[in-house]
């Protein structure tokens, strides 16, 4: 499985609604349990900046990757950025291979 970072920025009609906002997360959670079952999400954080939330998941590959962007976006995000993440002991490996 390759880690993944979800930077997710909400739509501002979204943002208003932060009252229902425990609801409308379940209910993506659950999309994306339903169309990605091989999805582990790993830590969910709320932001205060440029980004309103920051997930760290695994997946098996980018186009699954892609998906979980998709249904950030069919469920109110602005912007929802999948970046590939590297564990940075095997960053500094490949590192060594230049």
């Amino acid at each position: 499985m390759q880690t993944f970072v979800l930077m997710t920025k909400l739509a501002p009609d979204v943002s208003k609604e932060m009252k229902n906002r425990a609801e409308l997360g379940r209910a993506w959670l659950d999309r994306v349990h339903k169309k990605c079952p091989d999805v582990k999400f790993i830590a969910h954080y709320a932001l205060l900046g440029q980004y309103d939330f920051l997930d760290i998941y695994e997946a098996p590959d980018d186009e699954t990757a892609a998906k979980v962007s998709l249904i950030s976006q069919m469920h109110g995000a602005l912007k929802a950025e999948s970046w590939g993440a590297i564990p940075y002991k095997r960053f500094i490996e490949l590192t060594r291979d230049l």
